[in-house]
């Protein structure tokens, strides 16, 4: 049974700091994405070797660095080992739906599951490591960076907040937040790739801007039927797994414990201890 990587004095001094982290991992992840809107850099496609994706990719990694310092002490190891396993599933699944032709994304199954079980900010940094991640295959993601953070962070909200504990219920959170996601990766699509970037979503935009609409307000409409669609399949496939984990697993992480994520697994005090609480 691992046990969380708990840091020594901790305490309130302790929780202030990581708090800090977090707002500081945060502000990086925004200002970055406010960066990318506000210059709207042409040349981000061609990779790590232009000027604005070494920008990106330096702002985006740095809000994760600091997520994950604040988050980690509260991690049981078990959540650091699966978080390499949650990047791979979201680059895997992501690329084979971009080759699909379906104008759907499933890019980021990993990111909810890790916000499931860890929380807001382990989400928020799963989803941004995805995508710099990812990057590094298919440099047009590394923009919708501050999206992917996004959905983490909602997903762990919604965790916190028990819409995982009726099955019914996931989706209904998984499409809340593709409304906020499709909102905030608009701007992204429209001024740095045109509304480009994915084949199933390019042709929507195409039939929007075919009957006159810009081309933010066509991007903003495919977002808003593609991203909920997106995000509750998503939620879906999530909790899906997590309800597949042994009861016994799903004990290790804090998270779950403390804030009853998971229907019917909330432990005794017996077995809390004995999962490391």
């Amino acid at each position: 049974m691992s046990s969380p990587l708990t840091l020594p004095n901790a305490g309130p001094a302790a929780a202030r700091k990581r708090r800090i982290l977090e707002i500081l991992g945060a502000a990086a992840i925004a200002g970055t994405y406010i960066f990318l809107v506000l210059t709207q850099p042409e040349d981000i496609a061609n990779g790590p070797a232009s000027f604005s994706a070494l920008i990106a990719l330096g702002g985006f990694l740095l809000g994760a660095v600091l997520l994950i310092v604040a988050v980690l002490p509260g991690l049981p190891t078990s959540t650091v080992v699966l978080i390499p396993v949650a990047l791979v599933l979201n680059v895997v699944l992501g690329q084979l739906m971009g080759s699909s032709g379906l104008p759907f994304y499933i890019d980021s199954v990993g990111t909810v599951l890790i916000a499931v079980l860890a929380g807001p900010a382990a989400g928020a940094a799963t989803g941004a490591l995805g995508s710099i991640v990812w990057s590094f295959f298919n440099p047009t993601v590394l923009p919708f960076a501050a999206g992917a953070a996004l959905i983490g962070f909602l997903a762990g909200l919604a965790a916190r907040s028990g819409m995982f504990r009726r099955f019914y219920l996931a989706p209904v959170a998984g499409f809340v937040t593709g409304i906020l996601a499709g909102v905030v990766s608009a701007p992204i699509a429209a001024f740095v790739f045109g509304g480009t970037a994915g084949i199933g979503t390019g042709a929507i935009v195409s039939a929007f801007r075919a009957m006159g609409d810009t081309l933010l307000a066509a991007i903003t409409k495919q977002a808003l039927i593609s991203d909920p669609m997106d995000k509750a399949i998503v939620f879906v496939i999530a909790a899906l797994l997590v309800y597949a984990l042994p009861r016994r697993a799903t004990y290790q992480f804090p998270f779950v414990r403390r804030f009853r994520v998971l229907a019917g697994r909330t432990p005794v005090p017996a077995e809390a201890d004995a999962a490391g609480a």
